[in-house]
């Protein structure tokens, strides 16, 4: 363990666990360690929930680009009368999702897929995502470039090429009034209101745990 520490492998890699909120997720190579930032996603989406919890019938909510399933989980267990889809086209970040699904709760159903042509014909509530948008070119800290999946951190060569496919494809899955929550750099703020404009309303940017402008919710026209 020493030896693979020194060889910058995340911690959570050696421990084979990451803490998200009330969880303890599994991870490993192959899948991306879950960040505490996201945490703010999923309290935006609980929020969402409890106020349409006097709406009949299931709420409905599908975490595109799902990785460990750290966002699903923590959705589908501190709020278990919703119906969580969790969508991932990793082979390996799948085995890993399946784990902490079959560990935490089967209350999540997992698509292999690309978001690009998941779900086809479904509608949702609510989409929370936290795409790959890291610009090819930056640089990162060892640990994270030479150890989690680049498929989960890199975005294309401006970084805002993956998540214009996720907005696209939450636009998609959402019916008219459904909320997206997307994660992205703080310098992404405009470029993805910008791409949220053609189809959403009430764009609003948010500020992570340190002040940063991080993510952004929208509302489907």
């Amino acid at each position: 363990m020493i030896s693979r520490r020194a060889n910058h492998e995340p911690l959570q890699y050696l421990t084979g666990l990451a803490y998200f909120r009330h969880l303890e997720i599994q991870v490993g190579p192959g899948v991306l360690v879950p960040r505490p930032e996201s945490e703010l996603l999923v309290d935006a989406v609980l929020t969402h929930i409890e106020n349409l919890s006097e709406r009949e019938g299931e709420i409905s909510v599908v975490d595109l680009g799902a990785g460990s399933g750290a966002l699903a989980l923590a959705i589908a267990t501190e709020a278990p009368k919703s119906r969580v889809i969790a969508v991932e086209k990793s082979p390996e970040a799948i085995e890993w999702l399946k784990k902490n699904v079959a560990a935490i709760s089967e209350n999540v159903r997992i698509v292999q897929s690309d978001v690009s042509d998941a779900l086809v014909g479904i509608k949702c509530d609510i989409v929370i995502a936290n795409p790959p948008y890291i610009p090819n070119a930056q640089e990162l800290p060892r640990d994270v470039a030479e150890h989690e999946p680049s498929v989960a951190l890199y975005g294309g060569v401006t970084g805002m090429e993956v998540p214009k496919l996720f907005i696209a494809a939450a636009s998609r899955l959402l019916k008219s009034g459904g909320v997206l929550a997307i994660e992205h750099t703080e310098e992404q703020g405009a470029q993805i209101a910008d791409q949220l404009s053609g189809d959403f309303v009430e764009i609003s940017l948010h500020k992570d745990l340190t002040d940063r402008p991080r993510w952004t919710s929208a509302v489907k026209v």
